[in-house]
């Protein structure tokens, strides 16, 4: 059986180091075989949206919007939709396949068994 691995983000550039770590797990989870699950809340959420994912720009770490790719081509990724909401933000505005989830389904992944949460 294949592990899950949920991993919600709720920052931005505004805490650089830790939303590149936040994405640096969820591509090495997707390297190591994990199914991995991205949610984005607060300002994590530009890192899904077409033409704004942030620039770290932090020396010695791969650049934020490789690392979504990874994540999007080999996982999923979903936005808050609160934070969507708040931000005018709908699906037809994020890269694909992203999409937007409520609380109540990051609820029930992260509740099942053989799935490991971490918040970044």
């Amino acid at each position: 059986m294949t592990r899950t691995l949920a991993i919600k983000l709720t920052c931005g550039a505004e805490a650089a180091e830790r939303a590149n770590q936040a994405l640096t797990v969820a591509a090495a989870g997707i390297a190591a075989g994990a199914q991995v699950s991205l949610w984005l809340t607060g300002e994590a959420v530009w890192f899904a949206v077409r033409d704004r994912v942030p620039d770290l720009r932090l020396p010695h770490a791969a650049p934020a919007s490789d690392l979504i790719r990874s994540v999007l081509d080999g996982g999923d990724v979903r936005v808050c939709s609160q934070c969507a909401a708040r931000r005018d933000l709908t699906d037809a505005d994020l890269l694909a396949p992203a999409h937007i989830a409520g609380a109540v389904a990051f609820t029930e992944l992260v509740l099942r068994d053989g799935v490991q949460a971490l918040v970044y």
